[in-house]
């Protein structure tokens, strides 16, 4: 066994909690994006989305913190790796991965337009 792997179940848990923390603490996208979250979240129990429309919206959301979650450890380990000297490959990646986070939030917006102009227009009517 290495010294980076976990020994039980409960280390494993708290490896992860600590993850999320550093996530939060560290990256200033994350905590937008978890803030939009909870806000849209809000919106849509307040529009009573159905059980179905939720699931998207969590799924949407879900894809959005994992592309930045993939962001983040793209960009340190790179950092890491390149003991943040400059390299044109380097920011290539980062840049890509930069985009995918963005090509994600993206489309989540295109999917939130849908589903809350529905509910929206609804509840105008």
């Amino acid at each position: 066994m290495t010294r980076f792997k976990s020994s039980n179940v409960f280390e494993s848990i708290s490896n992860a909690v600590r993850g999320l923390k550093l996530a939060v603490f560290s990256q200033r996208n994350f905590r937008i994006e978890l803030l939009i979250s909870f806000f849209v979240i809000s919106i849509a129990i307040f529009l009573k989305f159905s059980h179905t429309d939720m699931c998207i919206l969590f799924i949407m959301i879900a894809i959005v913190i994992v592309c930045e979650f993939v962001n983040s450890v793209i960009e340190f380990t790179l950092d890491a790796v390149y003991k943040n000297h400059y390299s044109k490959l380097v920011e290539m990646a980062k840049d890509m991965s930069a985009g995918m986070v963005m090509f994600a939030a993206m489309v989540s917006v295109i999917v939130g337009v849908i589903l809350f102009g529905h509910y929206i227009l609804s509840y105008i009517a």
